[in-house]
């Protein structure tokens, strides 16, 4: 089988890569990215290619599947750019699929796609695709998923499926998470468990999150099942401030939604943290999502939970750890953590978790 991944070099893709090159049915992997790294990945070859400019069909010709990962989240402030990339890559890459005449096309969508929802039940795909109004992740989100409806009533024989993963963490994604969603004037000290002894408290600041690795082997498990349509990708435990709080030893302090936005309104605004108000929109505003369809039509278990998730970024921030590839690449000066080896990641894969999902 022949599989290629664009955006195979970020926290998504690199996590993709490693379950793909475990299969044995798989003997050939594209990798596809604005630079090609020097990270080395079994049966994996890396090509240089802008979704958003440069000729998709002629990688995607004999592929058995492609999965489509690339995604631009800074500079937040151009949207212009991230338009190219996001809405006009995506739109490029299946055209290009069809093009191409590939059977099986998977899309890393996201809970951003969804509309406003409960905080208190967890819904399935069936909910609605609006995004929230003031973020421009979930407007985009959204829009590509109509360009998949398009798709899917003209070319009946392409297989399309959309996963629409919680938040994806793991140790080695820190730095390029730092750097899409922190900033540089926070230290690295500051994501000391010891330090932090705050969290925020609101009964809508519930969040889910997985492991990037578990959301890597759900895309492999996705190539090998006959199915379409969409699958939401969440870890228990949910996220909020008493689980945050036991997890950190740390005291709850109640917030309202008009007092994050606006702080982090006006750091945005002043270049001080590359997140926008909207990130914390999203977050206030998307729903918990019921992860069944994909236990029962992939065979999906997530051997991470939430909470291992989230101490892994935590930890990854600390030390500044990454990957060797230019998402994932720590500033000159930081340590890398697991260089150029995927077997490492392929070590923390196998590694039993202790809970059930």
């Amino acid at each position: 089988m022949r599989v290629v991944v664009t955006g195979a070099t970020g926290n998504l893709g690199t996590s993709v890569l490693e379950a793909l090159s475990r299969d044995p049915e798989i003997d050939s992997i594209v990798g596809v990215a604005r630079r090609v790294p020097s990270l080395v990945v079994r049966d994996t070859s890396f090509v240089a290619a802008d979704v958003g400019k440069d000729a998709l069909a002629p990688i995607f010709r004999d592929a058995d599947a492609v999965i489509h990962l690339a995604w631009q989240l800074q500079p937040s402030h151009r949207p212009d750019l991230l338009e190219q990339t996001n809405v006009r890559g995506s739109e490029r890459v299946f055209d290009a699929a069809v093009h191409a005449g590939v059977p099986a096309l998977i899309y890393a969508s996201s809970v951003g796609v969804y509309g406003g929802g409960s905080k208190e039940r967890r819904v399935d795909e069936s909910w609605s695709r609006e995004g929230i109004a003031s973020s421009l992740y979930g407007r985009q989100k959204a829009r590509v998923e109509r360009m998949l409806d398009e798709l899917e009533g003209t070319n009946s024989s392409m297989r399309v499926v959309r996963m629409r993963p919680a938040l994806v963490f793991k140790r080695e994604a820190a730095s390029d998470i730092r750097r899409l969603f922190v900033g540089p004037f926070v230290p690295r000290i500051a994501f000391d468990r010891r330090l932090l002894r705050v969290v925020p408290d609101h009964p809508r600041l519930r969040f889910q999150a997985v492991h990037s690795l578990d959301i890597g082997e759900a895309f492999r498990l996705a190539l090998h099942r006959d199915v379409r349509g969409a699958f939401n990708l969440a870890a228990d435990p949910i996220l909020d401030a008493e689980t945050l709080a036991a997890i950190f030893g740390a005291k709850r302090v109640r917030v309202t939604p008009g007092f994050l936005r606006g702080a982090v309104g006006v750091a945005w605004r002043m270049h001080l943290v590359p997140m926008a108000a909207g990130w914390v929109d999203l977050a206030f505003g998307v729903p918990l999502m019921d992860s069944l369809r994909a236990h029962d039509e992939l065979g999906w278990r997530p051997m991470y939970r939430a909470d291992e998730a989230l101490l892994e970024l935590v930890d990854g921030l600390r030390e500044g750890a990454g990957l060797d590839t230019p998402p994932l690449a720590p500033r000159r000066g930081f340590a890398l953590a697991h260089r150029a080896d995927p077997s490492s990641l392929r070590g923390r894969l196998l590694k039993p978790s202790e809970a059930q999902p």
